[in-house]
């Protein structure tokens, strides 16, 4: 894909209104492939105006029609699926299998998902002698990451625009041309000029003047929980809403009882896969002390299946990191956990390849719940194991961090395991291996932000409630 020059406002491309630019780095080899405009303030704001000017019309149209208008621009993503993979590939590496079936099939799954349901959705119902009405809150300010840059931007814009509000998106500046590629097939939809725009930029600049921009109705966020704060605290001072999905630090319990083997390999994969660039990855392994080695063994195993590779070769099943920041992060978090006593079982700081943003695929045993690697969130392919005494001591530790977003509980029934993740204070919990769910509402507790995505509970995000009495 050709990189566009200007920024999608208003139904067209226009030039940007600063000259500076933003490289798009191919973290596999280092080299830049390609390079998109640094959005300024203006550039905010003329997308900004662009989305007021078309709110009123997209508001006042039929669900069916905006349902109809999802579908079809869930059509385009199908048919561009090869496309959407490769760029994914290309642009953050991950590996092509994972791209295609994660990276662009879930974005499709839940386009499709609000496609049915801005047909079916109530937006309006009786309660005694009152009339409820659910309308659009208004133009929405969307800024997306970069670790899963199409699902992130799919799960903002698809309800949204089944509430019938307006966007403007901000994408990731790692990850620019997946989203520019998006807004081509919103134009290639049809779905009408200003409801989506786009504006590339950083953080600092583009997304700030997004959140702080007065003619934005509510701001929603997904990324770190640092920059979360700043966006909430941004978006307070003007009273307007936010929907924040921030850090996780998420417990795999294995309750004893549980199929072991089948627990440790899938929590592995679900750290490993897109290299540990998951808010909800299951970072932290809790396995009772009397099978706390078999668990480490397995785990052992189970990570030396993951080769870090090109991620165009169908073997290779672990990409490198997005960025040299991140690269510098994850492997300096290694070296704090062996620096603070932890037994490295697998891989470790030094990079496996002299060129790309490698991270070697790396699990920690002996790790005890006050260590840093036990507490903050990495972003990358490594796994800390911990063992506890009895239930009462995992649910401690599995609740002993600031996160709360996801989590999984393995037991030799299911009734044992739903009883455990109740009291876990975490958005969502994964029963015996339970498989992601794009209707579920995803979420956090505590420092893992505000709000909830996908299905129902994702559309009521973008609406706001009238009452009329009679």
């Amino acid at each position: 894909m050709k990189a566009h020059d200007g920024m999608y406002i208003g139904g067209e491309w226009r030039p940007a209104a600063g000259r500076d630019r933003i490289e798009v780095v191919n973290p596999a080899d280092e080299l830049v492939i390609a390079s998109v405009p640094a959005g300024t303030a203006d550039d905010v704001d003329a997308a900004v105006r662009a989305a007021r000017e078309a709110f009123p019309g997209w508001a006042a149209t039929a669900p069916a029609e905006r349902a109809a208008l999802i579908g079809a621009l869930r059509d385009v993503l199908i048919a561009r699926k090869s496309e959407i993979a490769e760029l994914i590939t290309t642009e953050l590496g991950s590996p092509l299998g994972f791209a295609e079936m994660v990276h662009v099939g879930a974005p499709i799954a839940v386009a499709s998902s609000y496609a049915e349901l801005a047909a079916s959705y109530a937006f309006e119902e009786r309660i005694g002698n009152s009339t409820v009405l659910l309308e659009p809150v208004g133009v929405v300010g969307a800024i997306t990451p970069w670790n899963y840059p199409l699902h992130q931007v799919v799960a903002k814009v698809a309800p949204a625009l089944a509430a019938g509000c307006t966007l403007v998106l901000k994408p990731a500046e790692d990850t620019p041309l997946t989203a520019q590629l998006f807004a081509e097939a919103v134009h290639e939809a049809g779905i009408p000029a200003g409801v989506f725009n786009l504006v590339t930029g950083t953080g600092p600049v583009a997304g700030q003047a997004l959140a702080a921009h007065e003619g934005v109705d509510l701001v929603s966020f997904t990324g770190s929980t640092a920059v979360g704060k700043q966006i909430g605290a941004t978006a307070g001072a003007a009273i307007k809403r936010v929907a924040l999905e921030l850090g996780g630090k998420s417990a795999n319990v294995i309750l004893p009882g549980a199929d072991l083997a089948k627990a440790v390999a899938t929590g592995v994969g679900h750290v490993m896969n897109n290299a540990g660039q998951s808010c909800n990855a299951l970072t932290r392994m809790l396995v009772h002390r009397d099978q706390y080695e078999e668990a480490v063994a397995l785990a052992a195993a189970a990570v030396a299946t993951y080769p870090t590779g090109d991620p165009g070769d169908a073997a290779t099943r672990l990409g490198p990191v997005v960025n040299a920041k991140q690269h510098a992060r994850v492997r300096g978090y290694i070296a704090k956990g062996i620096e603070e006593g932890a037994r490295l079982v697998a891989g470790g700081p030094d990079a496996p390849h002299a060129r790309g943003y490698f991270v070697a695929p790396t699990v920690f045993a002996d790790v005890t719940p006050d260590m840093t690697i036990a507490q903050e969130e990495i972003f990358g392919p490594v796994l800390s194991i911990l063992s506890y005494e009895d239930e009462e001591d995992a649910l401690r530790i599995a609740n002993g961090t600031v996160y709360g977003l996801g989590g999984a509980v393995w037991a030799a029934d299911e009734e044992t395991a739903v009883a455990f993740a109740r009291r876990m204070d975490t958005g969502q919990v994964d029963i015996n291996g339970g498989r992601f769910n794009v209707l579920a509402p995803f979420g956090g507790y505590k420092q893992s932000g505000v709000g909830r995505e996908l299905g129902p509970h994702g559309l009521a995000e973008y609406l706001q409630t009238k009452s009329l009495q009679f």
